[in-house]
């Protein structure tokens, strides 16, 4: 194999695809990117066999060929490269080593026969659209908070990715919950979507697929089938394997008859929240809210610290309530709501609480309370 490539894209391309490596591997060839070289084109392949990243860029292709090197080190060598400088990569079969040139420079890296190296080609996929990639974003902006980092439940270890709503307004869905907060958010479905199996798919898949999208007007295309999905933008596909298990019925705890409405200038009640939870105990980071016609107290009592307590002036006409929340998870929550003005719909100190924008919809939170 002979290629010869630009730094720049390069180092993009390895910079997709060298995050999914596992730093520690007790298998060596996970520790390595498989690259391969063809027809004008050099791809790089990297996988943790429950996830695998492909990249394509243009290079000229002297002579065909493939093999693996271990891709942190790949990654760190070209990163420190001169900036503008091409690159040309060589192998010969019988020696089991990369060189890498590139001006005055020059590397070997060992390498693994692509022989050894896992394929996790998806087989086929029962459902594929196409959605623009800002939607994607805010899907995964809105609702990736909320998974859940709790390995024995690790079916709410990512987002659930459904068919939604109703056939006159049908909805793609996702949500993600912990146990102690829910967040849900609808977009508009697409063609192709109608009947899909609803999948979960893992925290890690999201946060790659989150990075991968750096033009938010490009389009994204989505295959899956019960057990693989595969997201495809530009040069880059990357294939996960699902969540094996059952989301639980979510739909029951969304309060349907919360008939107390506060309505609350978002960035006053974000940053009232985060002044008073200044005081609050590391572990307990409970918030009180004490409400009354037409205004909000929010107060923090810390044994060991001392009291916060500030008032904010809010549209609130129903029964005098109070009510504790952890003042991250609000925070969390805050920080979602896109437009200036939160709605939050409540029921009693015990009951979870509806938070909304005020003027769109499309995405809910609901989070429970805490004593206080």
């Amino acid at each position: 194999m002979k290629v010869t490539v630009e730094r720049a894209q390069l180092l993009k391309s390895l910079g997709h695809v060298h995050r999914v490596v596992e730093r520690r591997n007790t298998i060596p060839i996970l520790g390595n990117v498989l690259v391969r070289a063809e027809n004008a084109k050099l791809s790089l392949k990297a996988t943790d066999l429950d996830l695998e990243v492909t990249e394509t860029l243009p290079a000229e292709t002297a002579t065909a060929g493939s093999t693996t090197v271990p891709a942190h080190m790949f990654y760190d060598i070209v990163r420190k490269l001169p900036d503008g400088s091409q690159i040309v990569l060589e192998a010969d079969g019988d020696r089991a080593v990369l060189a890498i040139r590139a001006g005055r420079s020059r590397f070997t890296l060992q390498t693994l026969p692509e022989n050894d190296f896992p394929d996790l080609a998806a087989g086929d996929m029962s459902h594929s659209f196409s959605l623009a990639a800002k939607d994607v974003k805010r899907l995964i902006d809105r609702t990736q908070f909320a998974i859940s980092t709790e390995e024995t439940r690790y079916y709410l270890n990512g987002i659930y990715l459904h068919a939604a709503g109703t056939p006159k307004a049908a909805t793609l869905r996702g949500v993600a919950t912990d146990g102690h907060r829910l967040a849900q958010l609808d977009l508009v479905q697409p063609k192709g979507a109608e009947g899909m199996p609803g999948v979960i798919v893992p925290r890690k898949t999201v946060g790659e697929v989150q990075r991968l999208i750096e033009d938010t007007d490009a389009e994204m295309t989505i295959e899956l089938s019960q057990a693989k999905i595969r997201f495809t933008i530009g040069n880059v596909v990357l294939t996960s394997k699902l969540i094996d298990g059952t989301f639980p019925d979510y739909g029951r705890v969304i309060p349907q008859g919360n008939d107390k409405e506060l309505v609350v200038d978002k960035k006053d009640f974000e940053n009232a929240v985060d002044r008073v939870s200044t005081i609050s105990s590391e572990r307990g980071r409970a918030v009180k809210l004490s409400l009354s016609a037409g205004k909000l107290v929010l107060s923090v009592t810390n044994p060991d610290s001392g009291s916060a307590t500030e008032e904010l002036e809010v549209e609130y006409a129903s029964d005098a309530l109070d009510i504790g929340f952890n003042s991250r998870y609000l925070l969390d929550i805050a920080a979602q709501i896109e437009g200036d003005v939160a709605t939050l719909r409540l029921a009693d100190p015990g009951s979870p609480t509806l938070v909304q924008d005020r003027d769109d919809k499309s995405a809910l939170y609901v989070l429970m309370p805490m004593r206080v």
